[in-house]
């Protein structure tokens, strides 16, 4: 799920870009259409979390370290298996 900190920094700078014209009509529900765009948005997007990205990226080099770690060892086997034919 996408943090409601980034919409709301978005939304905010939406906002901040038209402040610069206040005079402007319906600026007010723009601004809420332009969140609401914003969120509907990211929620159609597969999007993760930088906390679930890495927590993932540390699972993926644990499991290519074991991998690697069983590849010599099925090495080993397959040698000692070729001697004693």
């Amino acid at each position: 799920m996408i943090n409601h900190k980034l919409i709301e920094g978005l939304s905010e700078q939406f906002t901040q870009l038209l402040q610069g014209q206040p005079d402007l009509p319906g600026q007010a529900m723009l601004q809420e259409q332009v969140r609401s765009l914003l969120q509907s948005t990211f929620a159609r997007m597969d999007l993760v979390t930088r906390e679930e990205f890495d927590a993932q990226q540390a699972v993926l080099a644990r499991t290519r370290d074991r991998l690697e770690q069983l590849e010599q060892q099925l090495s080993v086997l397959e040698k000692q298996l070729n001697k004693t034919d």
